[in-house]
């Protein structure tokens, strides 16, 4: 039976199972601007085509929005800690919301008129800088409502919005910008991000006064906490630790992005597949990512050993990586079910430990400090996305796919060291 209590809303009472819906929320707002942020590229064919741009154009109209989230995370996460997650949250989907509408009436080429090239990558900078707010406000809101030994299940599920909303994007925009295009592309996507927001103005508020402060973490036997009593209330930009596991996560994130982002043309130049053997692959890494990731927040909630999880995952992706690189390195002695196969097992090592990193990273901060932290990080992450498309293909000329992957694997196991070591008893 739940035990109500009052959160910061006058005259609304919420039982302790309201999480799940603060939670719900957190799901919402990440898989609708997921479904902007990486299901616009899907349509490159057809933005190419209809704003007239060449190759290198189109990256850069498909960058921008990259670029603009980097550059927000970190300020949307101290204004999270300074304002609270509900004002910034509501305020980023609203903001996003409108500025992919804004696009839909006026940046979306017809017969008597083509938007230009800055005016598109400005459009798109702009819905990444207010998409930035979703992230860390939602994190923050997360650590805020769940209690230790629930907060690893919690973020997994959130991070599993990342692929689920990209996967929205990639089957349904495509399809808009054929049929229909982009005023109903950049429509769509306007909805997927005010909708959430309305769930936030419904269901986002803050626990009371102290509830957080109850249910942060301190050190466990084995090793899930920070090893002090309380946490430290000083900006986790002066946090050494915060910082070392902030750079591990966006490290761990670049031989990922570097399958994401390229594993179609692997898969395509070596292993010959067509497109329907493509998608399949591909959504083979991102639903195996998904469960996978529940699987760990689960896993190290019930054995309190994220710590040790986080530090056996580097290994893992580095094995895995290590044999792709090995089958591909024998060429044709391999069959191309093999190399899929390894290329599958690789993307979703990498990608099954996000959720766990996330709940240590911000347990590290403490809930006051998580909206700085996560945008820390995150920020790292969108530069590590900007990075691998650069010199991936740089590397891939001047040596073969056998030794991108080896250097995709020595990336990961690099990666060792900078997550903290388990704290016992």
């Amino acid at each position: 039976m739940d035990t109500p209590f009052l959160a910061k809303a006058p005259g609304k009472v919420f039982g302790t199972s309201h999480r799940w819906k603060v939670l719900g929320v957190g799901v919402a707002a990440n898989a609708g601007f997921s479904a902007a942020a990486a299901g616009i590229p899907t349509t490159a064919v057809w933005m190419r085509t209809g704003y007239h741009l060449g190759n290198a154009e189109l990256g850069i109209a498909l960058g921008a929005t990259g670029l603009g989230i980097a550059l927000s995370e970190l300020p949307w996460g101290v204004a999270t800690d300074r304002f609270g997650d509900r004002p910034v949250l509501i305020a980023g989907l609203l903001g996003t919301a409108l500025a992919l509408l804004s696009m839909a009436l006026f940046v979306v080429p017809s017969g008597s008129s083509i938007p230009t090239l800055p005016l598109l990558a400005a459009a798109m900078a702009v819905v990444g800088l207010l998409g930035g707010s979703v992230n860390g406000s939602s994190g923050r809101a997360i650590m805020s409502w769940f209690k230790e030994g629930e907060r690893g299940i919690a973020m997994s599920i959130r991070q599993t919005a990342v692929p689920l909303g990209g996967g929205i994007g990639a089957s349904l925009l495509p399809w808009l910008a054929s049929a229909h295009g982009f005023g109903a592309v950049f429509s769509a996507l306007a909805l997927l991000c005010a909708v959430p927001a309305a769930f936030a103005i419904r269901w986002l508020h803050e626990p009371p006064q102290g509830v957080a402060t109850t249910k942060t973490s301190t050190s466990t036997s084995t090793g899930s906490g920070t090893g002090s009593g309380a946490p430290a209330q000083r900006s986790p930009l002066g946090d050494a630790q915060i910082w070392r596991v902030a750079l591990g996560i966006g490290a761990l994130c670049l031989p990922q992005l570097a399958v994401l982002t390229f594993g179609t043309v692997f898969l395509h130049d070596f292993g010959h597949l067509g497109t329907a053997g493509i998608s399949a692959a591909m959504a083979a890494v991102q639903i195996g990512a998904m469960v996978m990731r529940v699987w760990s927040g689960h896993h190290t909630d019930r054995r309190g050993n994220r710590r040790g999880y986080l530090r056996g995952s580097t290994l893992v992706a580095a094995a895995s990586f290590a044999a792709l690189a090995g089958a591909v390195a024998l060429g044709h002695a391999v069959s191309v079910a093999a190399a899929v196969a390894l290329i599958v097992l690789a993307g979703i090592c990498v990608s099954a430990w996000h959720g766990v990193a996330y709940a240590e990273l911000a347990t590290l901060a403490g809930p006051a400090r998580a909206g700085t932290a996560l945008g820390m990080t995150n920020t790292i992450v969108y530069v590590g996305l900007f990075i691998v498309p650069l010199l991936l293909p740089h590397l891939l000329a001047v040596s073969s796919w056998a030794v991108v992957w080896l250097v995709a694997g020595c990336v990961a196991l690099a990666v060792y060291p900078l997550f903290p070591r388990p704290v016992r008893g």
